[in-house]
């Protein structure tokens, strides 16, 4: 079992269990039927969620770019409706096997359709000059709530903080190695 990292237990760090999914993007390209994307789906995983992503054929149409952006939306949702009962199918198998609630998309050319996603709560405590960075984000009409405007930094951190991120990511895979590899002090 993978674990979680949060507040609290043994070095600071609180363990739940959850399934383990290095083998996600394997499982879905074999499950996946071979005809509905162009190529092999992006398949991303959090602790909460597994976002499976693919590639729709191009639609070829003359016209604006509004027209081809329509054109790309109505594959999408023709895709969307055609599949449903297939995907809700698989994700029913996958949520059992990952614990995890999956979500779909698809892109067609330069349009990207997500459906089905969670949102899910995340709490925190934030000090007086944090909370202030949020109402300014508020008062500027860039969020409509606290919440929105923590959303939208931590998009923004996610943006330009990508290599980082990755580099943290691999650190932490190694800290759980090594310290599951360790002596057992119980």
């Amino acid at each position: 079992m993978t674990p979680q990292r949060g507040r609290g237990g043994r070095g600071g760090w609180q363990h739940s269990e959850v399934p383990p999914a290095d083998d996600a993007a394997a499982w879905f390209a074999g499950r996946l039927p071979d005809d509905w994307f162009t190529g092999p789906a992006e398949v991303s995983v959090d602790r909460d969620e597994i976002l499976v992503v693919g590639t729709l054929p191009p639609v070829e149409v003359e016209g604006d770019a509004a027209a081809i952006g329509a054109a790309e939306s109505g594959r999408i949702d023709r895709f969307r409706a055609d599949t449903r009962e297939e995907r809700m199918a698989i994700a029913r198998h996958a949520q059992h096997r990952y614990g995890r609630t999956v979500s779909w998309g698809a892109v067609c050319g330069g349009t990207r359709g997500v459906f089905t996603t969670q949102s899910v709560p995340v709490m925190t405590r934030l000090r007086q000059a944090d909370r202030q960075v949020l109402d300014t984000l508020v008062d500027a009409g860039v969020a409509r709530s606290r919440s929105e405007a923590l959303a939208w930094s931590v998009r923004l951190v996610g943006e330009h903080a990508e290599a980082w991120l990755g580099e943290l990511k691999e650190a932490m895979t190694e800290v759980d190695r090594l310290r599951s590899a360790g002596p057992d002090l119980t």
